[in-house]
């Protein structure tokens, strides 16, 4: 496993049919080109022609629609082969991949929901190249699903009237069903129900951002609503809001690792082909450390959110494992994203701001996906629910392999409740993929989780402290480093992935480990014993001049002009 190269990389890991459809999506995009690409993005171009190229070729419906509803095999809900379109959308340009995601959303609570009538229409919809959207936030409140003012109101047995606006939904201008998340004016009840964007009674009534995307403020007056339109309601509303992002937010990270390939390629062929004071810009120490690690990193992203999808594709009543790393694709992942970008932006410099280059929408579209879907540190308050079972109380689990081969992931459209038990939920002992290596930055890294735990036990944060989210967060960034490093392990193992790869790749998890620490240690309310345990986590990684040199000649500089986008 290596970074992708949307035209010379192996899909063979894919069915065929699924491979087809990878390689029939980049060819659309190489035959586009990067001028045109450039050009739509600059003039906020919808992208029709993308989404009839979706239409013609069905992709939505095959990768969206769960099996039961589909007409073949090839349709299904897959998320292993998910990821390669989340990516290769994201190589191209986020607003391309904006479009599935928004879909994916408004689908959520559709598949989740219990109206068997509405979902065997979407699935027809679906395939006649519709879009969806998601109706959850509002202007005031955001994503505040308990202060939802939109409402459904009871004018006659089985018939209602919604009143009320959303704010930020994308695809709303255009979507076929859009799923609105409501309030019963009687009973104060959660209710989903689908309203169509066609309809007189909806009004679109602008583009709240400035882009390609279309994301829609919208408005329902007197909007009618019978029994056929409900898809849940009370509690089952709720949980399928939550379980729709539970597995879209696992999509952002994705979109950053496309977004973050193409940006290298970019900035190696710039850095490698560019002489400044008689020598090539590659030459330069820095620049070659700023590059490997940006490599380095990028991989971790793949590798990590590789093995986290093989958890939600196992995922059952019994193993929620899924519910910890999914949020950390969304929330590590796109901020590991940003970091990637900085390091190549160090590099490429002026070049950054080019119109006439990737980079640009890179270095703005990048920003974007620890915003989405939960801020990064509403993420990070979730996944530090897991902290105390994951680290003090492993459970037995049988050896997950990788879950590569073709299906329905079932289980996503009925997760029950996903915000109850958190705390409840087992881990497998993370000790095991650490103990299996012998490298060693991965040993230095165990040893400070060692250490870290012993901070949680002996000098654990007081009442004071966890009401400080500014301080928990810190605390949640030391935690996020040991079950990414851990999956890393796992898929790199499964993926043979070279031992100077994976070591490289923790010299920065240490480094990054160290940070962290020095971070808590300077936090205002940091207690002596607090301190003198940071000071102890602070580790240098192994240095080894020839295996750098490895990893920077065999895989970085090797990918000079090895991928260059049509024009």
């Amino acid at each position: 496993m290596t970074i992708l190269h949307p035209t010379k990389f192996d899909f063979s890991p894919l069915d065929p049919a699924s491979s087809e459809i990878m390689q029939k999506t980049v060819q659309f995009f190489e035959n586009k080109g990067l001028a045109k690409v450039k050009h739509d993005d600059h003039e906020r171009v919808w992208y029709a022609d993308f989404l009839e190229f979706i239409k013609q070729e069905k992709i939505f419906y095959r990768l969206m629609t769960p099996a039961q509803y589909g007409d073949s095999p090839d349709v299904r809900f897959d998320s292993y082969r998910n990821n390669y379109f989340n990516e290769i959308l994201g190589f191209y340009g986020l607003a391309y991949w904006y479009t599935w995601q928004v879909t994916m959303l408004g689908l959520g609570p559709i598949w989740n929901g219990s109206n068997e009538e509405i979902k065997k229409e979407t699935a027809k919809r679906l395939k006649e190249g519709a879009i969806f959207a998601f109706g959850l936030s509002e202007r005031a409140h955001g994503a505040d699903l308990i202060s939802s003012e939109m409402t459904l109101k009871t004018i006659a047995p089985g018939k209602y009237i919604a009143n009320g606006r959303k704010y930020y939904i994308g695809n709303a201008n255009k979507a076929s069903f859009v799923s609105t998340f409501a309030k019963d004016a009687e009973t104060g009840d959660y209710v989903f129900f689908a309203a169509e964007s066609a309809h007189p009674n909806y009004t679109c009534v602008q583009n709240v951002v400035n882009s390609q995307n279309y994301v829609a403020e919208y408005e329902l007056k007197d909007y009618p609503i019978t029994d056929k339109e409900i898809l849940s309601r009370g509690r089952d509303a709720w949980d399928a809001s939550l379980a729709t992002i539970a597995y879209c937010k696992y999509n952002l990270g994705w979109a950053s690792i496309g977004i973050c390939t193409h940006a290298f390629y970019e900035a190696i062929n710039h850095a490698a082909n560019r002489v400044l004071f008689k020598h090539k810009v590659t030459d330069f120490p820095h620049i070659k450390q700023f590059m490997t690690d940006a490599w380095t990193r990028l991989l971790a992203m793949r590798l990590f959110s590789f093995r986290a999808s093989d958890y939600m594709r196992a995922a059952s009543e019994d193993d929620k494992r899924y519910l910890l790393y999914n949020p950390m694709v969304k929330m590590k992942v796109t901020i590991q994203g940003e970091e990637v970008v900085n390091l190549l932006w160090d590099v490429i410099a002026a070049k950054g701001f080019e119109k006439d280059g990737y980079f640009e929408m890179a270095a703005r579209d990048i920003r974007g996906l620890p915003k989405l879907e939960g801020t990064a540190q509403v993420n990070m308050v979730l996944i530090m629910k897991f902290m105390d079972k994951f680290f003090f109380e492993p459970s037995p689990y049988p050896d997950l392999p990788r879950q590569k081969s073709p299906g329905n992931d079932s289980f996503m459209f009925a997760q029950g409740s996903t915000s109850k038990g958190q705390n409840r939920i087992q881990f497998h002992d993370f000790n095991i993929a650490y103990n299996q290596s012998k490298l060693p930055n991965v040993k230095i890294f165990q040893s400070q989780i060692e250490v870290f735990k012993k901070f949680l036990k002996e000098a654990a944060p007081d009442k004071a402290q966890t009401r400080d989210l500014d301080f928990m967060l810190n605390v949640g960034e030391l935690f996020t480093l040991v079950p990414y490093g851990q999956l890393i392990l796992e898929c790199a193992k499964s993926e043979g992935i070279s031992d100077d790869l994976v070591d490289q790749i923790f010299d920065f998890m240490v480094r990054d480990f160290s940070r962290y620490a020095l971070q808590m240690y300077s936090r205002t309310s940091s207690t002596q014993a607090q301190m003198d345990l940071c000071m102890q986590m602070i580790k240098k990684p192994a240095v080894n001049t020839e295996r750098f040199e490895r990893v920077w000649k065999e895989n970085v500089l090797s990918l000079n002009m090895a991928y260059v986008m049509k024009p």
